[in-house]
């Protein structure tokens, strides 16, 4: 259920329900994925939990800024920093606390949202301290989903990066007149490290700030080339699923008193 083809007079008879805030961004993808990947790839997995709750739960539209400043030097990304997207989000949690709504899920799509995504969620969390029953909950697609993705046969990256096998096969799956497969090209980086991976092939032991353009040419990461239509099905089968059984879960989380 579309929460923005309601009534204003009729949200108060939804207010039990969880709503569902797709977040993506606009910003480089490599050579051969669109800008708004992040934004499409998030927008088609909330449509297809949607599909399966219908008037279970409440999808915002899909928020396209995202915060990408890392992406900055190449040309097309538009951004919106840290210590602006962090308010943004709060302003649209405090919007929606103030209608009523005790279950709000932010559903991630770009892994720069990741950061200012938990700040707001804290700080909206230490302002309504008092109200228990409030539960605001965050996470991306491909983490929500991280067993499921794992799963999919015939994708061997580690985890998903950026242009990498996994979106190039979602938009391939989505829009593949956006796709350039003849320059799908991404870095794939040997540090010899126990504690850093540049490339995101695994995950870090620490965290290292980088820009993209410090690491990859061509702003993708990993093996693109390999992508396929039938991977990017999986993909948005296994995120969605997931979407879903959250959100039937999440409704009705207990009220935690204090021990």
């Amino acid at each position: 259920m579309q929460f923005g083809e309601k009534r204003w007079i009729d949200t108060k008879d939804v207010t039990h329900k969880v709503i569902v805030a797709p977040l993506g961004s606009l910003e480089q993808h490599g050579h051969h994925l669109p800008l708004l990947t992040d934004t499409l790839i998030v927008t088609e997995v909330a449509r297809r939990a949607e599909a399966v709750l219908r008037d279970e739960a409440l999808f915002l539209p899909t928020l396209w800024l995202g915060a990408s400043d890392h992406h900055r030097a190449m040309a097309g990304t538009v951004s919106a920093g840290n210590n602006h997207y962090v308010p943004i989000l709060e302003d649209m949690l405090e919007s929606l606390i103030a209608a009523g709504f005790t279950r709000i899920f932010l559903l991630n799509g770009h892994g720069g949202n990741i950061t200012p995504g938990r700040q707001a969620l804290y700080n909206v969390q230490l302002r309504h301290k008092n109200t228990p029953e409030l539960y605001v909950a965050f996470s991306s697609w491909w983490t929500i989903a991280a067993e499921q993705v794992a799963a999919i046969q015939g994708i061997d990256a580690a985890s998903v990066t950026h242009a990498c096998e996994q979106e190039t096969s979602m938009i391939l799956r989505l829009r593949s007149e956006l796709v350039t497969m003849s320059e799908a090209r991404g870095a794939n980086i040997e540090f010899d490290s126990e504690f850093y991976v540049p490339d995101f092939s695994k995950p870090s032991r620490v965290d290292v700030a980088r820009t993209f353009d410090q690491l990859s040419k061509t702003g993708a990461f990993g093996h693109p080339e390999v992508a396929t239509v039938e991977k990017g099905e999986a993909l948005f089968a296994a995120a969605a699923g997931e979407v879903v059984k959250f959100v039937r879960e999440f409704v009705n989380w207990p009220v935690i008193e204090p021990a």
